[in-house]
């Protein structure tokens, strides 16, 4: 044995900048901290820091509903063909009005009185308009801005300019998830924005949403890249374990790294989701009863997907149904991609009713704005209509939702909201007192900020909860 082996070096003499802040300044805060706190309430701290961030919470108080499912009909639908008749536009022809600056373009559809609520609406939903006596339509959305990208990113993330974590994350960061083998938050496709529409932004990653392409009707192409094709489970289980131990030992010597245990936790959950994920997603083992109901459609297999994750424990799909952005045509054009979704959208409502969910299950429609009662930029040339962001409509069924009416209102055109009206913030706040959060206490630092969906701004809607 070499005596010079166990001198003291001179490399432990140093360490480097970043070892001396983080212990150094860690280390009297611990002290104080410890000193305010007790050993007992400090050595829960130190549990909670290191336990899964995606376990089951509890919400600020009991909710009505226990998980979401979010049908974004990215486009912007157009409010007075769907859930908002406007009859007087067709009394003034072709005379330009001052209140919708331009000449009026009257809904090519019929609307009738449906359920036993009555509420109007469009023929185009034949097989939605039985469900109303369940839905609540909204007919005073407003939003800040009639442009795609940036109301898109308003009523997925509530904010159309900063980078802030979507809807869905902030609803896991919440409630955590029931199922620890499948992501707490999907998105079954994507419209435009990508990835920003269900990023977790300055939130742990672990709340990031899971974006999975079902537009096969094959569970391999759906999910191919889950499985390993070249090491078996005991093995993965093997190297993951080791990962885990390297880092903890690294969150020993540097502290622990909101991106490498995010990383970490993704890698535990794809090796969870290899037996989990691949029944999630398997349509085929439903009853041929259900298929049908749903429907042999590219829609009708994502809503199906939908009712079968949120089943499994998932706390969030986002689904997404693009295509609605209808400047030229609309009546031709509306009338198509309605029929995309108007079955499957009803045997959601019904499938989840049948199963005693739709108590406990929030289901929300709608796109980033509406549409111009006016003809495209003003004119009479094809029979289109623009974007517009000051009416539109949404609808909410389940969740404590009061299904059978008609909340709001926009002016006899269908231009202004002018009653109860409904900003992106208030819907938010609503979907967030359904699930038993108050939207001004759930947040998280950064920056030196307390942030939230909501902003600074929202209020729940109380009309229509029931």
């Amino acid at each position: 044995m070499d005596p010079k082996q166990h001198q003291p070096q001179i490399e432990d003499f140093f360490s480097s900048r970043r070892q001396f802040l983080n212990r150094f300044g860690m280390g009297m805060g611990a002290l104080s901290l410890a000193w305010l706190l007790g050993p007992e309430l400090g050595g829960r701290a130190q549990a909670a820091s290191s336990a899964n961030p995606l376990s089951p919470k509890q919400p600020h108080f009991t909710g009505r509903a226990k998980r979401v499912i979010h049908v974004m009909a990215q486009g912007g639908p157009s409010h007075i063909d769907t859930w908002d008749p406007k009859p007087a536009l067709a009394k003034h022809g072709d005379e330009k009005l001052d209140a919708i600056g331009g000449v009026p373009l009257p809904t090519q559809f019929k609307f009738a009185k449906q359920g036993k609520s009555g509420v109007e609406v469009s023929e185009i939903w034949e097989s939605l308009g039985k469900c109303i006596d369940d839905i609540c339509v909204v007919r005073s959305m407003t939003t800040d801005v009639p442009s795609h990208e940036f109301a898109t990113l308003m009523m997925t993330t509530g904010s159309g300019r900063l980078v802030k974590p979507s809807m869905g994350s902030w609803v896991t960061y919440g409630l955590g998830t029931e199922n620890q083998n499948l992501p707490g938050f999907i998105a079954l496709g994507g419209g435009l924005g990508g990835a920003a529409n269900w990023r977790s932004a300055f939130l742990p990653g672990a709340y990031q949403g899971t974006l999975v392409n079902n537009a096969s009707a094959s569970v391999d192409k759906i999910i191919e890249n889950i499985k390993s094709q070249h090491l078996s489970l005991a093995r993965q289980r093997e190297q993951l374990d080791l990962v885990k131990a390297f880092n903890e030992a690294h969150a020993q010597d540097l502290g622990r790294e909101a991106q490498l245990e995010a990383r970490v936790q993704s890698f535990e959950l794809a090796y969870q989701m290899q037996t989990e994920a691949t029944d999630a997603f398997d349509i085929s083992r439903e009853p041929e009863s259900v298929k049908k109901l749903y429907g042999d459609s590219q829609q009708g297999r994502q809503l199906l997907v939908a009712r079968r994750l949120v089943e499994k424990g998932v706390r969030f799909v986002q689904t997404w149904h693009g295509g609605w952005d209808h400047h030229t045509a609309v009546g031709t054009n509306l009338r198509k991609k309605a029929s995309e979704c108007d079955q499957p959208l009803a045997a959601l409502l019904t499938d989840l009713k049948q199963r005693g969910m739709l108590d406990d299950t929030l289901v929300i429609w709608g796109g980033e704005f509406g549409r111009t009662p006016r003809h495209d930029r003003g004119q009479r040339g094809e029979p289109g209509r623009d974007h517009h962001n000051k009416g539109f409509c949404a609808w909410l069924a389940g969740g404590g939702v009061k299904g059978g009416q008609a909340y709001g209102a926009t002016d006899e055109f269908g231009y202004n909201a002018v009653e109860n009206k409904v900003h992106n913030h208030d819907l938010h706040a609503t979907i967030l007192h359904a699930l038993g959060f108050d939207h001004e206490k759930l947040t998280f630092r950064y920056n030196g900020r307390d942030f939230r969906l909501t902003d600074v701004y929202g209020s729940v809607v109380k009309g229509i909860m029931a």
